[in-house]
């Protein structure tokens, strides 16, 4: 269905090390999975048309359909577009402020195509996953929601080629399981050719026949999920670095005797009581009562639209509704004269929505800067001593060499890793990570769980962390909450 016969793209910047050789027959299953810059991305854009190649362009074969326009039959979604499409409109904390959002802004419903006549089955066996959706707005779903919404818009054109980029990251354990399930009937009764991008070996379902693992820029030779498997089952867990190590667990404790916004040692860190947010005739988050003590770690958990980011965004001061709810934070009530900043001063924090938000073409260390001040949309270059604060914490989460770099250049991986530093840069008391391993291959999973595990390990560390797999908790868990 689809074959490149030495593909060399035109631009250099698009390029593989390699020319590439590639044929994907018909009833085959593909999954491209390999490490983060690995040129995943940079092969797909190549199977997809947008990087033109120099001789050979791209074969396609998309029977039985009598369309043979590639835009009707391929369908992508990359890993920016499952964060929502970017019109240059969106900011951070937009989600939450909904009296900023249009009264027309279209809901899910209104949004999705019409299926053309005799193509709306797919869409049928789909509709299970958007349940109670339809009549919300797009910006105001989680990201697990923004996910399905994009991956139903897809299906709804009945392509012929689905090529999906980190599909699996942001749902629920069930959510993923419908989900491969709904691929397999796909695959199984239209025909669908299915193309996942993985970075995690993990999340290949059985459904896939062949894997093309790609390494430094090359693609490797097509093999059998079978093959895959038993090639890589002994891949060896990576150990943190010892002088990464040792730099982190010497660093300076903080004197916080002086702090008039931060409790006694052991004292609350947050205190809900009775809190919840509605949003027009939608309930986001039900009545809870929660408290964190400092040096408790905290995992969160719960199904998509749970409320889970909803939560934190009342923590880390982003939702107005903050200040109509009975909270308080390091031992004060929201709303009784204290500043965001005095707030913000003891968060480090990373969600969707922040990497949503920093889609920006700035150098990556002014990213990571920004969590010194706090600033989302404001970007300063930082100062001498500053900017070596950030070149040690791109250093512990290995982007130091791409501190120079575009952050949109760099992969969703790296981009993640620069907005981990961000979140630890200024070494905060309170950790707040949403889902922070986003697009993380199994190597730089692994490294960042041992991070977030030797940090906390330190005095006045308090954490609280979003995951939707279990395996990805540091060992320092001492609490869970579930929505």
């Amino acid at each position: 269905m689809i074959k490149i016969v030495n593909g060399v793209a035109r631009h250099p910047l698009w390029r593989m090390a390699e020319p590439i050789n590639l044929e994907i027959n018909r009833g085959e299953q593909i999954a491209i999975v390999g490490d983060n810059a690995a040129g995943k991305s940079r092969l797909v854009e190549v199977l997809t048309g947008h990087y033109p190649l120099l001789l050979n362009e791209v074969q396609y074969d998309f029977p039985p359909g009598s369309s043979r326009l590639v835009s009707e039959n391929l369908k992508y979604i990359s890993f920016r577009d499952s964060y929502g499409e970017q019109d240059g409109t969106y900011y951070y904390q937009q989600r939450w402020n909904q009296h900023d959002i249009p009264e027309d802004m279209p809901t899910v419903r209104e949004s999705l195509p019409r299926p053309l006549p005799g193509r709306g089955e797919w869409l049928k066996l789909f509709s299970p996953l958007l349940e109670g959706l339809g009549e919300a707005r797009i910006i105001s779903l989680s990201s697990g929601e923004l996910r399905k919404f994009q991956m139903a818009k897809a299906l709804a054109t009945n392509p012929r080629v689905l090529i999906l980029d980190n599909p699996f990251i942001g749902l629920d354990a069930q959510t993923r399981k419908d989900f491969r399930d709904l691929l397999e009937t796909l695959t199984r009764e239209t025909g669908l050719l299915v193309i996942l991008v993985l970075s995690k070996r993990d999340d290949i379902p059985d459904f896939i026949t062949h894997v093309l693992p790609v390494e430094g820029l090359r693609l490797l030779p097509k093999m059998t999920l079978a093959e895959y498997r038993r090639q890589y089952a002994a891949v060896p867990k990576p150990v943190l670095d010892d002088e990464v190590s040792r730099w982190i667990t010497e660093l300076p404790v903080r004197d916080l005797s002086a702090s008039d916004f931060y409790p006694r040692e052991g004292g609350e860190i947050l205190r809900f009581r009775n809190v919840s947010i509605r949003y027009g005739e939608r309930t986001i988050l039900k009545p809870l009562d929660w408290t964190v003590h400092e040096g408790e770690r905290w995992a969160l958990s719960g199904r998509n639209g749970s409320g889970k980011s909803t939560l934190l965004s009342l923590v880390c001061a982003d939702n107005p509704q903050a200040y109509a709810c009975n909270i308080e934070l390091f031992g004060h009530r929201r709303g009784t004269g204290e500043s965001i900043w005095q707030i913000k001063r003891h968060i480090g924090y990373v969600s969707p929505e922040m990497h949503r938000a920093y889609l920006k073409d700035i150098p990556a260390i002014d990213v990571v800067a920004s969590g010194l001040s706090d600033s989302v949309g404001l970007y300063v270059r930082p100062r001498p001593e500053q900017k070596q604060i950030c070149l040690d914490w791109m250093r512990v989460f290995g982007v130091e060499a791409l501190a120079d770099r575009s952050f949109l250049q760099l992969s969703s991986g790296e981009q993640r890793l620069c907005l981990l530093a961000r979140a630890f840069v200024k070494d905060p008391e309170l950790l707040i990570l949403d889902e922070p391993l986003h697009g993380l291959d199994d190597r730089n999973r692994c490294l960042v769980r041992q991070i977030i595990e030797l940090f906390c390990k330190r005095p006045h560390k308090t954490l609280v962390m979003v995951t939707h797999y279990q395996e990805e908790l540091p060992p320092c868990i001492t609490h869970s909450l579930m929505l």
